[in-house]
């Protein structure tokens, strides 16, 4: 499974929208350099109150550019770094990635898929009513989380619009992504 890099932001600022950059660089076992939730440990500050050493498995977040045709079907306009994502992406299933899943981005970078993004209440404060558009349930009653993904850099580099990217699945069976 491929696609391409669509849009990258970060942001200083613990803020829920990250500023659209020319380039980011990825700065392995940390994250994004330059953005607020780049560490070790966690850096999101629902998870910090929790428990602060937990390790950082939300290091750089990923985000379908596709569900911003789909929202706006239900009357949202919703634009990359919007939501909060490091990485727009078009053209890939991340929601479909299973767990430990390699993504190549552009000519160096690699992260790890660890998990869901999930969706909190900040996103109606960013659009009221959009949360229930990236946070439902399915035929069965699970909730599905469609707000990105979230993974861990392994090898740095740099990422801009317009690299490819290429998922390596990792051995074994497939593992569904579950919130992280």
């Amino acid at each position: 499974m491929n696609g391409t890099v669509a849009a990258v932001s970060r942001e200083e600022e613990y803020r829920f929208s990250k500023r659209g950059r020319d380039a980011i660089r990825l700065v392995a076992g940390l994250g994004v350099e330059g953005d607020a939730h780049q560490g070790v440990t966690v850096r999101h500050r629902s998870r910090m109150a929790r428990d602060p050493a937990q390790p950082n498995l939300r290091q750089v977040h990923l985000l379908h550019r596709e569900l911003f045709a789909e929202v706006a079907e239900a009357g949202f306009e919703v634009l990359p770094g919007q939501l909060g994502e490091n990485i727009t992406t078009a053209g890939i299933d991340l929601l479909a990635l299973s767990t430990g899943t390699l993504l190549r981005l552009g000519d160096e970078a690699v992260v790890e898929v660890t998990g869901l993004r999930n969706p909190c209440a900040q996103i109606d404060g960013f659009r009221d009513g959009l949360l229930k558009e990236v946070l439902g349930r399915d035929e069965r009653g699970r909730v599905v989380r469609r707000a990105g993904i979230m993974s861990i850099v392994l090898v740095g580099g740099e990422v801009r619009p317009g690299d490819r990217i290429a998922a390596e699945a990792p051995a074994g069976p497939h593992h569904p992504l579950e919130p992280v």
